[in-house]
């Protein structure tokens, strides 16, 4: 089968952001007789509505060899084109990030709280990927793995494009140790340590996973490692991969994690808020690189604040918390 040729975008690059590329489906049936009427169709009921129309009337929609596309322009099946999504202005997250290892292949950074992996949904130039693409001039950086925007700690980047493959495959085949810490309510009660098995399923657009019947398809080993003032420190190991599944985990034990907006229920702070961060991080990471042969071990310099000053942890950074209304 012949492979169809994408022609290279034509926008201006921008440090973070890669464009919106869509190829125009088939017409058969003549149901957009121009460009526009198809946006109008693809976008209906979506945030995205008003903010083609604006590209299209801004002259911010661009065609195969950088031509401006406007919306009376003739439908042409197949074709490309790219543009870069009109978002709003997103809060800056003041926290730095640590870079823990970097060789002509592999870069390991130090997320902090609050910064999104890759660009999604309303995180974009907010994020690591984003950041690091712009702040150490690695344009082609691409992600092994994802780290949740809550979750603080190690995340793996392949700097070169031809290594990606195989820095994604040591997650996909499990082929990575890797372990957390969480802080939480110490409980005498819970027998630890122990491994939690249970179903664990995600449902697009819910904020929140749930452990429902059926076969176990994610497992993590927990173990206290120390505890005081009726605060423990955990150890937690992840043997699969699910959406939350250590959060999921501990407030199945009783143990929701110190900061969790999500379980054991929904407190939606605001996205410039950045007090009481999620007590959770991704501490370690040990594998064999696919790429070199070496042997790997990696570890977080990052604390999690709240064992050593809780105060400090409600309050937050000075200048992090979000503006109040006036009376």
């Amino acid at each position: 089968m012949r492979k169809t040729r994408i022609p290279p975008s034509p926008l201006p690059q921008v440090a973070g952001i890669d464009p919106v590329r869509l190829r125009l489906p088939a017409d058969r049936e003549g149901r957009w007789p121009d460009l526009g009427s198809y946006l109008t169709e693809r976008y209906a009921g979506t945030r995205g509505a008003g903010s083609v129309a604006r590209l299209l009337a801004a002259g911010r929609i661009l065609g195969a060899g950088g031509r401006v596309l406007r919306a009376g322009d003739p439908y042409e099946p197949h074709s490309y084109l790219w543009f870069h999504r009109d978002m709003d202005p997103e809060p800056v997250v003041p926290f730095p990030i640590g870079v823990v290892h970097r060789d002509a292949h592999l870069l390991v950074a130090d997320k902090p709280h609050f910064l999104a992996t890759t660009p999604r949904g309303s995180h974009i130039v907010q994020t690591a990927l984003a950041r690091l693409r712009a702040e150490l001039d690695l344009p082609e950086l691409s992600p092994a793995h994802r780290l949740d925007r809550l979750t603080a700690g190690l995340v793996m980047f392949s700097i070169r494009p031809q290594d990606r493959g195989a820095y994604q495959q040591l997650f996909a085949e499990r082929r990575v140790h890797k372990e957390y810490e969480a802080l939480a309510v110490h409980d005498p009660a819970v027998e630890l340590p122990r491994t939690v098995r249970s179903r664990i399923e995600k449902v697009r657009g819910v904020i929140g996973a749930s452990e429902v019947p059926g076969e176990p398809n994610a497992e993590s080993a927990v173990e206290l490692t120390e505890a005081r003032g009726g605060l423990g420190r955990y150890r937690l190991t992840p043997h699969t991969g699910r959406t939350h599944q250590l959060r999921v985990h501990m407030n199945a034990l009783g143990l929701p994690i110190l900061g969790d907006p999500v379980y054991p229920r929904i407190t939606d702070p605001a996205p410039d808020d950045f007090r009481r961060p999620l007590q959770l991080l991704a501490r370690t990471l040990a594998f064999t690189d696919p790429v070199t042969g070496a042997v790997h071990r990696f570890e977080s310099g990052l604390r999690l604040t709240a064992w050593d000053d809780r105060a400090a942890w409600e309050a937050g950074p000075a200048g992090t918390a979000p503006a109040e209304e006036p009376a």
